[in-house]
């Protein structure tokens, strides 16, 4: 082996020694092979050297040389091979015969021991027979649940409880099998069964004994539109993965699907992806063909024999076994109205931002966010009967949610979305469910804003009713301590106790924490400021991407740039910052500008195994930790969450990081491409805030209408190759979506 690992060197001077070990060990692999009466039969050399060819070619190796020392090698393997097999043909396979019968039998039958204990359902190690269990898994789920909720009230924090092998059971399977086993195909056994949902006292519980939902009651009614809020890490998207997975009781007949992840991407077609999503339509075509395909064959049969015959009689019995099956399959494809699928499938998807083009490209073309859009689309398809959404609109533009949420409206059963954007809540949703403090809320009939105006009117009260009892438990208790051993009084004082005890015990009411952003003031400069004045921009001159943009950025503008992703809003940004450099017009800005940019995808940009307080003295030198992780604390990045490991935050965490570090640059120009993303209801509020005091100008990309509503004075649209402002309000904007939508309500891509 030592001369072939000299070969490979030679061919290849520059390779890693981890690739040339590998190279050599497996071309070893293949010449013990050759010497193995089984493994020599199986054995395919040419394949096996092109495998090492390429992997050398891959390292660095030069395509001659490599193939001469493939080569060399091959023919010394093949007469290695030849040679091995001359002589097993004279002497037999004299490996097998130096072992005792009675020793490959025990072999034998340890591996069909192990096998079965492997394939079994056991639930306790043991030496001795192997017994089947017969232990009921739902029973010991409740019981294993009841065990951890009990450690876990002792601990007092977070625990780590080993529940059964049995529970911990995982298995992968792909989406067709777990589709069909959370909703089993249904032939009519849920006709006339109510849809609603309504599960009493059940709590929840998330890693290591963390408990979120405490005798919490879930209940949405058929045709609802819930939107599930909260503040980031309550619980909201486990809540959701829990009532996709059935782990809560769930009627069978009510079928679920849950827009959780982007699919993986292969060679399917992105419209065949969006067919294939309606797995009991694929199953029932499937079948549809089978059936057909069988009845042919037993119309072939029976020609074969005498029409008399027990044989013809047999092949009918079963041809009139299959039609009545194929027509409850033609009934239930009727029902889906599966004829129409493709047309719908269309529809969804373009609404969605996919051109006529691109929905015949394979899914593997598309980026994450757009295979996030096609998981929407393939939901949006299937209508079960409950629809679960995480944060839908976070990778859509102002086009997408506008057609998503005109969507929704009419959804025709339940609808329970987890969202903080308060426009496309207030547009979809008929019913708003508030999760904090281990429990669930309702706010029946209620879009976001009557919700959050509804909500501050029950703090107040219950802050009122709270602070009132306070009060009277504190007058009764300073007459009780006065007067308890007064003979006089004594009579008064025992009948204010007994008064004290019949109090009923109000828990202060629960507030979500509140945190503020501030951006520092910057000093104010000369106009102009940041103007672009004929520029056109592509990437080849033939295409161009922007013709003809005129823009002026001031120190008090505050401009929201809208437009259907891919139309170059991203890049316009970036020749604004001096990143691109347009073909065409020129850049002007003040020589003392400062700009902070907030990306959309700002995780790239940090050190995910730093903490914040490092990153930050890392990026912005100067300042002592003390100062750091005060000026994080404004962000709400507080106490341990500043020396933790920025990849251990969550998404809305990371984003308070990101601002925080754009003040430390004391800009004059924020430019922010999505800042509503992952930032739950009080982080928005604490951004649209300080967004408006910001003394500096602002403009922004974003698919938050509220937040543009609420921050931005101008609407900049960029569409057909260009960027005008719009004349009148982000509302205004979204009418004129809705109004340039064709008849089956898709809207119109420019």
């Amino acid at each position: 082996m030592s001369s072939i690992g000299l070969q490979v060197r030679q061919a290849v001077p520059s390779l890693d020694p981890v690739v040339a070990d590998y190279a050599v060990g497996y071309v070893g692999h293949i010449s013990s092979a050759t010497e193995d009466s089984v493994l020599s039969q199986q054995l395919d050399i040419p394949k096996e050297i092109h495998f090492i060819e390429q992997l050398l070619i891959s390292a660095g190796g030069d395509v001659t040389k490599v193939e001469a020392l493939g080569n060399k090698i091959q023919q010394n393997l093949t007469k290695k091979l030849n040679d091995n097999m001359a002589k097993l043909s004279i002497t037999g396979d004299t490996s097998k015969r130096l072992l005792d019968i009675d020793l490959i039998n025990n072999q034998q039958r340890d591996l069909d021991s192990s096998l079965a204990l492997l394939q079994s359902t056991t639930d306790i190690e043991h030496t001795g027979r192997l017994m089947e269990t017969r232990v009921d898994k739902k029973k010991l789920q409740k019981a294993e649940a009841k065990i951890a909720k009990k450690v876990a009230k002792r601990a007092n924090q977070f625990v780590q409880y080993e529940a059964s092998k049995l529970i911990n059971e995982q298995k992968t399977e792909d989406y067709d099998s777990f589709f069909l086993k959370v909703n089993p195909i249904d032939f009519g056994a849920g006709a006339g069964k109510s849809k609603d949902i309504k599960i009493d006292t059940f709590d929840l519980y998330v890693g290591q004994g963390q408990r979120i939902l405490s005798d919490a009651q879930l209940t949405l009614a058929y045709g609802r539109r819930y939107g599930l809020v909260g503040q980031n890490g309550i619980g909201k998207s486990t809540l959701l993965r829990a009532l996709s997975r059935r782990e809560l009781n769930i009627p069978k007949h009510i079928t679920i699907l849950h827009v959780e992840q982007e699919i993986i991407g292969d060679d399917t077609p992105a419209l065949q992806s969006v067919l294939d999503a309606d797995v009991w339509r694929k199953q029932l075509l499937s079948e549809d063909t089978k059936i057909n395909e069988r009845i042919t064959d037993i119309e072939n049969l029976k020609k074969e024999f005498d029409e008399d015959s027990l044989e013809v009689k047999r092949l009918e019995n079963e041809q009139n076994d299959l039609a009545q099956r194929l027509e409850e399959v033609h009934n239930k494809l009727g029902e889906m109205e599966s004829d129409k699928a493709e047309g719908r499938a269309a529809s969804i998807l373009f609404g969605l931002g996919f051109s006529e083009e691109s929905q015949h490209l394979p899914t593997k073309t598309f980026s994450g966010g757009w295979r996030m859009r096609l998981s929407l689309a393939r939901a949006l398809f299937c209508k079960p009967d409950l629809l679960l959404l995480d944060e839908p609109t976070n990778n859509l533009d102002v086009p997408s949610s506008t057609y998503l949420a005109h969507y929704l409206q009419t959804y025709p059963s339940t609808l329970l979305v987890v969202s903080h954007d308060r426009a496309f809540l207030n547009e979809i949703a008929t019913d708003i469910i508030h999760q904090h403090s281990e429990r669930l809320d309702y706010y029946r009939g209620s879009n976001f804003d009557s919700f959050y105006n509804t909500r501050e009117e029950r703090l107040k009260t219950q802050k009122k009713e709270y602070e009132n009892q306070m009060a009277v438990r504190e007058h009764l208790q300073q007459f009780i301590d006065k007067f308890r051993y007064n003979a006089a009084k004594s009579s008064e004082a025992q009948s204010r106790i007994k008064k004290l005890e019949k109090l009923p015990v109000l828990e202060p009411p629960h507030e979500d924490k509140q945190i503020t952003f501030k951006f520092p003031d910057p000093e104010k400069l000369s106009p102009p400021i940041l103007q672009l004045l004929d520029v056109s921009f592509g990437y080849s001159p033939d295409k161009l991407l922007l013709k003809n943009v005129d823009m002026d950025v001031q120190m008090d503008s505050r401009i929201a740039l809208v437009g259907a992703n891919g139309c170059g809003k991203t890049t316009l940004l970036k020749i604004l910052m001096g990143v691109n450099t347009p073909l065409d017009g020129s850049v002007s800005k003040n020589t003392r500008l400062r700009i902070g940019y907030f990306a959309q995808h700002h995780v790239d940009g940090m050190d995910l195994n730093q903490n914040a307080v490092g990153w930050m003295s890392s990026k912005f030198p100067g300042k002592t930790d003390e100062e750091y992780r005060k000026h994080l604390g404004s962000f709400g990045i507080t106490g341990s969450l500043a020396l933790q490991k920025i990849q251990s935050l969550s998404g809305g965490q990371k984003s308070r990081v990101a601002f925080a570090s754009l003040c430390l640059s004391n800009p004059h120009i924020l430019i922010l491409d999505e800042p509503s993303n992952h930032l739950d209801t009080s982080g928005l509020d604490a951004l649209n805030d300080a967004l408006k005091n910001f003394k500096g100008g602002v403009l922004m990309v974003s698919h938050d209408v509220s937040m543009i509503n609420t921050v931005c004075k101008e609407i900049w649209v960029s569409e057909n190759g260009t960027v005008k402002r719009f004349p009148g309000t982000i509302y205004d904007y979204k009418k004129y979506i809705l109004a340039n939508a064709d008849a089956s309500g898709v809207v119109k891509r420019h």
